[in-house]
């Protein structure tokens, strides 16, 4: 059994962990740290999809790393893109040598006499066991299981006769040309396997329960377009579409909140100037107000520039049961299909599934609770990275990984060797950190095992990047919650 010591250790090797080891090393925290990563490449979500069309749902300019522009002018871009830019993200700030591929984190244990966390890992090419010990913990898997996507349990399943397929396990040999294809799902990956599909499929449908809010973008940013074109620096460019981009997700996720009729009429409006008058609105007016469940953008209007060619069609109704030929709707009317895709969505975990225990006592994730959004009440030294549900991912997981970096260098600084926040009973609340305010089934079903939402701050996520860029990056460290503690017993390694 190999035993290896670091003083982070990061689980996860997406956007939340190279971006958490890239400012490790920007900061100058002077702390040793290595990557664990299942899959054998970097990127996580990115290089675990493979299905057609699959692109980013928040522009790029918000998406990628603070501290690393994104080149180019796509306002939206392609997984495969999005992963090598990861990857050569990690690369120039030498952190990818650091990652060790083709592990899985089994389980991880704090001992607070000693101050460091113990994590048992397996290599899963060779099965042997590992045992990484380290001072501070980083959870960076996100928040879905990638091992199994959502599947409902539909009835007749195993009588359709052709093949069923969820993207999240895209084989890579699936022949789809000529055939009739079901898409069932309304959400950012339906509306972009519809239109990536439609040219070599017989047909598509997308087969929806409930519409779901939709907006159109550029395909390129024309505002990135004319700033290349006046040869502004690539990184001031950056800097100024970063910061219109974030002040225009905060300002329609502001309007949907205190105004959602004027919201949706906006929306709503959009959408019929794209589809005309041969789709009906019914198919994109869903029965809640935006922001309610994310919104979904679509470059171009591709999704509705399929629609109206005739090469796909919409259908808003359930299912009754799976049949020999395709699906039965409640309606009576029967769907033949050669493949059934069931975008049906992602289950959620915490930190990779690995289980997590302080002092021999296991982690109830469910009843913890988080402070400013990044650190467990009761875990100490360790970390998680959750990015925003009300606008791009990495906006949050930056801010988080700073606020990492301030607590590391103000523990040097100080002599400290461990960071702990503990919340009292008072300060859960009953929705999950992942709130009340969107109501999309993965988030449902991610109640079992996310951390409660807090009742005010510091324990009350808000999801406002200008909020959290001051409380990660600027309030005092020491505000009365945060304690910093010096552990006197020798630590092993």
């Amino acid at each position: 059994m190999t035993t290896r010591y670091v003083d982070v250790l990061i689980i996860g090797a997406g956007l939340s962990g190279i971006g958490t080891a890239c400012q490790l090393t920007r900061e100058k925290t002077g702390r040793s740290f290595a990557i664990i990563e299942r899959r054998g490449n970097v990127g996580g979500t990115w290089d675990l999809f493979k299905y057609p069309g699959i692109r980013s749902d928040s522009d790029m300019l918000t998406f990628g790393f603070g501290f690393r522009p994104w080149i180019g002018t796509k306002v939206l871009a392609d997984g495969p893109n999005i992963r090598r830019y990861i990857e050569d993200t990690a690369r120039e700030y030498g952190v990818f040598d650091d990652i060790h591929f083709g592990r899985k984190a089994i389980r991880a244990s704090y001992d607070s006499t000693t101050g460091l966390w113990t994590s048992e890992v397996v290599d899963e090419r060779s099965g042997e066991t590992e045992i990484w010990t380290s001072k501070f913990l980083v959870g960076a898997t996100g928040y879905y299981d990638y091992d199994q996507g959502f599947q409902p349990d539909f009835p007749g399943a195993e009588d359709f006769t052709g093949q069923i397929v969820h993207p999240q396990h895209w084989p890579e040999d699936l022949d789809y040309q000529g055939k009739k294809v079901v898409v069932v799902g309304s959400g950012a990956t339906a509306i972009t396997l519809i239109p990536a599909m439609a040219d070599d499929v017989e047909h598509i449908t997308m087969l929806q329960r409930s519409p779901t809010y939709i907006m159109a973008l550029p395909s390129d940013d024309p505002a990135a377009i004319a700033m290349r074109a006046a040869r502004v620096p690539d990184k001031i460019a950056y800097r100024i579409g970063r910061a219109r981009n974030i002040a225009l997700q905060r300002a329609s996720f502001q309007l949907s909140r205190t105004s959602p009729e004027l919201a949706k009429k906006a929306l709503l409006k959009q959408i019929k100037l794209q589809v005309g008058d041969k789709i009906d609105m019914k198919h994109f007016t869903p029965s809640y107000n935006p922001w309610d469940q994310r919104l979904c953008v679509v470059p171009n209007g591709d999704l509705f520039k399929v629609l109206q060619s005739g090469k796909a069609d919409i259908v808003t109704d359930r299912i009754a049961k799976f049949t020999e030929k395709g699906i039965l709707l409640e309606s009576g009317q029967e769907l033949e299909a050669d493949i059934i895709v069931t975008a049906t969505g992602l289950n959620v975990q915490i930190a990779g599934g690995a289980e997590l225990v302080v002092d021999g006592v296991p982690v109830n994730t469910r009843e913890s609770v988080l402070y400013k959004g990044v650190l467990m009440s009761g875990v100490p030294n360790a970390m998680i990275v959750l990015g925003y549900t009300n606008a791009s991912w990495t906006l949050k997981a930056d801010l988080a990984a700073q606020y990492f970096c301030r607590l590391l260098n103000a523990m040097r600084d100080g002599g400290y060797s461990q960071f702990s926040v503990r919340a009292s009973a008072d300060d859960f609340a009953e929705t999950s950190v992942m709130g009340d305010d969107l109501t999309a089934g993965y988030i449902k079903r991610g109640d079992g095992v996310m951390p409660r939402q807090g009742r005010r701050a510091p324990w009350k996520v808000v999801n406002n990047y200008y909020r959290d860029r001051v409380s990660l990056g600027k309030d005092e460290l020491l505000d009365g919650v945060l304690r910093f503690d010096t552990i006197t017993a020798p630590a092993r390694r």
